[in-house]
């Protein structure tokens, strides 16, 4: 059976706080509208903001997940680790380079610690808008970083999945020089449609270094908008996920609406995918 989940937040009124974040006054009880709405998970968002209150930066914190899980059914596979994206080492020179990327793999190692307890099983790290690969240097850089936490990965028996804007074929060569059954994929059909990139040579080129993915729609070269309102195409994008026998989660990761309509809008979008995941025989 397909596991249908939502980026953590999108079930929290915003309130100024943007498109994604994590949901501190509220992320409990995420967990029980987005179980009476038929989601089977949530993607837990770990950022640099305020990461000391982040329940999974705790032992007490890590319990209260644990115990939520148990309550609602509704469970988390996979973290965005979003932290990255403010501290990614290789956009630090010098001696700040260094301490960066020892604090980067300090914080992964204390996430996965905390992904073992609750039962999550990918680290999801975003190379994408400020911590995007933009040099040879800094793509030689991110894979000797890869190479070094890969025995926190073993260790632990998890996936790491790289979201990056790489065009696919630049991406999978980078895939392949890391070269490790545990170094993965997180595919966006949200970022690939806002950079003009073809779905279907997308999921089929990248095919079993796909480990997750994330729905969105955005307009060429613009902002995140209602799914089917953009650039994406959906039919495909799932065709092609079909094709490549692919068996893992399908996150929402899409438009807000006004604050107040979460669970409405989030329902609506819930329905219009499985609407496509019926078509292509992916449920």
């Amino acid at each position: 059976m397909r596991s249908y989940g939502i980026m953590q937040g999108r079930l929290t009124p915003p309130k100024g706080r943007g498109i994604q974040f994590f949901p501190f006054d509220n992320w409990n009880v995420e967990f029980e509208l987005g179980g009476e709405l038929g989601i089977n998970e949530i993607e837990w968002i770990f950022d640099y903001d305020n990461y000391q209150n982040n329940p999974l930066w705790s032992a007490s914190g890590v319990s209260n997940v644990r115990s939520v899980i148990d309550s609602t059914s509704v469970v988390v596979h996979s973290i965005c680790f979003d932290y990255f994206m403010r501290r990614p080492f290789y956009k630090f020179q010098g001696t700040e380079m260094f301490k960066i990327r020892e604090e980067n793999i300090e914080f992964i190692q204390r996430i996965v610690d905390a992904m073992n307890e609750i039962g999550a099983s990918i680290i999801e790290i975003p190379m994408v808008d400020d911590s995007s690969i933009k040099t040879e240097e800094e793509r030689k850089r991110a894979i000797d970083f890869l190479q070094d936490i890969l025995y926190i990965a073993e260790v632990a028996d998890i996936l790491i999945g790289c979201e990056t804007d790489m065009p696919v074929g630049v991406f999978k060569n980078f895939l392949d020089d890391v070269n490790h059954p545990l170094i993965r994929a997180n595919y966006d059909s949200g970022n690939s449609s806002g950079l003009g990139y073809d779905h279907e040579e997308e999921i089929n080129s990248l095919g079993r270094y796909i480990a997750n993915v994330h729905i969105k729609d955005r307009v060429l070269n613009g902002s995140t908008v209602e799914l089917g309102k953009g650039s994406a195409d959906f039919d495909k994008t799932f065709s092609a996920l079909k094709n490549i026998n692919y068996e893992g989660s399908i996150i929402l990761q899409a438009a807000r609406d006004e604050d107040g309509s979460e669970v409405f809008t989030i329902g609506s979008q819930l329905e219009y995918v499985r609407g496509y995941c019926k078509k292509y025989g992916l449920e």
